[in-house]
């Protein structure tokens, strides 16, 4: 092997966790059943709350769906067209979440706020909003649970809000952080469609509206901060690299490492490139058997490294 060569190591892919499905298909379930409800009963009381809630469970299902398809996207094996696969594909379509819950969830809410509060009009039937709502406020709650569920699952012992900062896995985030919102949502609804029954003053609903466009903005804004920096390439943690060094640096045949890159292809799939300087007077055999340990030693440390490349700084003897 040449000083300086670039070799493959392994293009195994890991199967995508199955934590992510389920909480995803957990949702839409939960979020089309709530749409329909929050319809009739928005049609029944022309509630604005109700129908910003509305808007945002049918914006939430179709998110979701969107989540599906990238998951399955994902999977695909990798071709000459994608060599590394196509892991990438679910941090776009949650992207896409990001945006739509934005422009169909958050600009609407406060479209329809706003309106109300330059022409308010008395709530009809408002126990029906308020049946409606703690039903769904029930449901949200189960899909919620199995989200975070998924969730604390993946986070381990880190702190919340540092496991969203760091989590490679998207579509966990954007169901968690989605049904958060819309149980927060619900909450808010209800406060607003009481008020506005006890006051008899419609204008708690339109701020009830407001309150829910503002909620669905910074969630939207977060989960676009979080996909993107997923999308245009994000190395694997400091503690995961520093763990990679480390394991490398120990095997005996291994003076030094230079260079080490990472890179998330996907949730479960990391590549990994570095430059490795070994001992002196290796022959050709000792040289495969160390690079071979290597890949061991560093998928036994960090099974979502599918992908690892190897370039010996040099090679002597």
């Amino acid at each position: 092997m040449e000083a300086g060569s670039l070799r493959p190591i392994s293009t195994l892919r890991l199967p995508m966790a199955t934590n992510s499905r389920t909480a995803v298909v957990a949702a839409v379930v939960g979020n089309t059943s709530i749409a329909v409800a929050k319809f009739a009963a928005a049609a029944i009381t022309r509630s604005t709350a109700m129908l910003a809630e509305a808007i945002h469970s049918s914006a939430d299902a179709g998110n979701q769906l969107m989540l599906l398809w990238g998951l399955g996207a994902s999977k695909k094996e990798a071709d000459a067209e994608h060599p590394f696969g196509r892991g990438k594909e679910v941090y776009f379509w949650s992207f896409m979440v990001a945006v739509m819950l934005f422009t169909a969830g958050s600009i609407f809410a406060l479209q329809r706020g706003f309106s109300a509060l330059r022409e308010p009009h008395e709530l009809e039937s408002q126990i029906v909003s308020v049946v409606v709502l703690l039903v769904s406020i029930v449901i949200e709650g189960f899909t919620f649970s199995v989200a975070l569920r998924a969730f604390n699952d993946m986070r381990g012992t880190r702190a919340t809000w540092r496991s969203i900062r760091e989590t490679k896995d998207t579509a966990i985030l954007v169901v968690l952080l989605e049904d958060a919102a819309a149980m927060s949502g619900l909450v808010v609804a209800l406060i607003g469609v009481g008020l506005a029954a006890v006051t008899e003053d419609p204008v708690w609903d339109a701020i009830a509206t407001l309150v829910i466009g503002v909620l669905l903005a910074v969630v939207a804004l977060i989960l676009a901060f979080e996909t993107k920096s997923l999308m245009v390439g994000e190395a694997a943690s400091r503690a995961d690299r520093a763990r990679i060094r480390a394991t490398v640096l120990s095997h005996r045949n291994v003076q030094q490492v230079g260079r080490l890159l990472t890179m998330h292809l996907g949730p479960d799939d990391i590549l990994v490139n570095l430059d490795v300087d070994l001992v002196d007077d290796l022959g050709r055999d000792d040289i495969e058997q160390t690079i071979d340990d290597i890949e061991s030693d560093i998928r036994a440390l960090i099974p979502a490294a599918n992908n690892i490349f190897i370039e010996l700084d040099s090679v002597r003897g």
